[in-house]
């Protein structure tokens, strides 16, 4: 495997994680940060916009997941990555309403 293998599972699985609650939050009709918002990433966007953002995540991760040979530690390491980083960052979304 090339070096540019890891990196797109990686960044497959950053996609697909990040595109998760945007769709959640979008399809339930709620609003939830994306980095249309303002301030970026903070306030709080539309559920359609939310859609959207969820939808491009999708399109991205699909490309780079099929890209070439998938390291499934590699594209785990992605998603552990986003996740942790979004659980941290998330938590003042709340404070911002």
């Amino acid at each position: 495997m090339e070096w540019y293998h890891y990196l797109s599972g990686f960044f497959a699985g950053v996609f697909l994680t990040n595109a998760l609650p945007h769709f959640v939050h979008g399809i339930s009709g709620n609003k939830f940060p994306t980095p249309f918002s303002k301030p970026g990433g903070i306030g709080l966007s539309s559920s359609t916009t939310n859609v959207i953002w969820a939808l491009f995540n999708m399109v991205v991760g699909y490309l780079l997941l099929t890209a070439g040979p998938l390291n499934i530690p590699v594209f785990f390491a992605g998603i552990a990555v986003i996740s942790i980083f979004s659980s941290i960052h998330f938590q003042r979304k709340h404070k911002e309403d």
